[in-house]
């Protein structure tokens, strides 16, 4: 048995979405942080804030938790990651912590920061080695949130995490630098994955997961040929995948089965209609598992 912490605020949802399509379903309350998930392989779930997540698991409060990779980087946990998870607050894809200024600053690079401009960030840590590096002293001050609205009135750049820096542009800032990209990470406790047992119940619950995160990139197909048109259809399935084909009892028809990439699965039914298909099916994948 395993004890799991996963992340409240931003993470929440998607994470919440991920364990309920992988049947490990978070039972909760709104303001209840001591969840249950009936699964005999899962004990303590607590749900908490991902900047505390990777230090906690790294202390042996949990065999594993869910947080940013940012978070892991940030706060330096001794831990031991276990997979990438392909989603972040809105759905797939990953995040990057980036650096800005005004729109209206004539700096481009990083390299061009003024020697003792005003930083505010949520990664101090992260932000401190960066600049070091770059042998630029800065005046660094910690954000607790909204530190996008902080340029320029109270400061000249901004360290700030995004996705697509749609938020960043519209407070009049522009991206002039990258620290690191980050994803959403499952990470263990050392000593946990030492445990033979319990590396193992930690492996089969991210199997899981990552089944889910693999099925929802995907769709199955199933559809009826007729036999003087089952070459054609074939054709225009991709060509890595390997259908499953079988002949029809009684008729002289196959069925043919294949699982696709989801993102093309608009632009492939037409192409095999048009090859002879019939009875085309899209069916939701629940799990893949490699």
């Amino acid at each position: 048995m395993i004890d799991l912490a996963l992340p409240k605020g931003s993470l929440e949802e998607q994470t919440l979405n991920l364990f309920r399509e992988a049947d490990l379903e978070v039972k909760r309350t709104d303001r209840d942080y001591s969840p249950r998930i009936r699964d005999h392989r899962i004990g303590k779930v607590k749900i908490l804030r991902p900047q505390e997540i990777p230090g906690y698991v790294a202390r042996g409060y949990f065999d594993v938790g869910i947080s940013g990779l940012d978070w892991v980087e940030e706060t330096a946990a001794d831990v031991e990651v276990v997979a990438k998870l392909n989603y972040s607050k809105t759905g797939e894809g990953n995040v990057k912590i980036v650096i800005a200024v005004a729109q209206d600053e004539t700096i481009t690079r990083v390299e061009e920061i003024r020697k003792n401009s005003r930083v505010t960030t949520e990664y101090p840590a992260l932000t401190r080695k960066f600049f070091a590096d770059l042998a630029i002293p800065v005046q660094l001050f910690p954000s607790y949130g909204a530190s996008e609205a902080k340029v320029p009135d109270l400061m000249d750049v901004v360290v700030d995490l995004t996705e697509t820096g749609t938020t960043l542009r519209r407070n009049g800032l522009k991206i002039i630098g990258e620290i690191m990209e980050s994803s959403t990470v499952i990470v263990a406790n050392h000593a946990s994955m030492a445990n033979i047992e319990k590396r193992r119940v930690i492996y089969e619950v991210v199997t899981l997961l990552l089944g889910v995160v693999e099925a929802r990139r995907q769709a199955l197909l199933t559809m009826n040929v007729p036999a003087e048109r089952i070459e054609e259809v074939i054709a225009v399935l991709p060509a890595l995948k390997k259908p499953t084909v079988g002949r029809l009892h009684g008729i002289d028809f196959f069925s043919v089965q294949t699982v696709v990439d989801k993102a093309a699965v608009n632009t492939l039914i037409p192409l095999l209609k048009g090859a002879g298909a019939e009875d085309i099916l899209e069916i939701p994948i629940a799990k893949i598992v490699r």
